[in-house]
């Protein structure tokens, strides 16, 4: 089995950084990806779906490093879970938790943009596995 989501779109805050207790960074963000489309009477409508990436690794520092809110980018990887919560006016609503595998930096000051992923196999070269234990939420 396989699966993969593709999205852009821009942070909804700072990336939050921390550790688990063997030392392994992982960092977290929101991301808006917006829908735009024109309804059949003309009007202009809009649809913001959010989610929540996890960053591993040396993949974790860079996020932490180079984005900020606003920040807009390209992230490719595997949807976790699903998890409610409520908005302002009481509404329930979902976010969908990702793992990042590749996260690229559209846009930025010059105009250019960067790239890093998850490198699957560096697990596997001798980097030690991660177990329920180790992770800090």
């Amino acid at each position: 089995m396989f699966q993969q989501i593709m999205l852009v779109g821009n942070l909804g805050s700072d990336p939050e950084m921390r550790y688990t207790p063997s030392g392994v960074p992982v960092a977290s963000f929101s991301l808006a990806v917006n829908r735009v489309w024109n309804s059949q009477d003309g009007q202009r409508q809009e649809k913001t779906t959010w989610f929540r990436v996890t960053a591993w690794r040396r993949d974790a520092e860079l996020v932490s490093q180079y984005l900020s809110k606003g920040r807009q980018v390209l992230v490719l990887g595997e949807v976790e879970e699903a998890r409610p919560w409520t908005d302002r006016d009481g509404n329930l609503r979902a976010s969908l938790e990702v793992t990042a595998r590749t996260i690229r930096f559209l846009g930025g000051r010059d105009g250019g943009g960067s790239s890093f992923s998850a490198d699957p196999g560096a697990m596997a070269g001798g980097e030690e596995q991660l177990s329920d234990e180790d992770i800090p939420f």
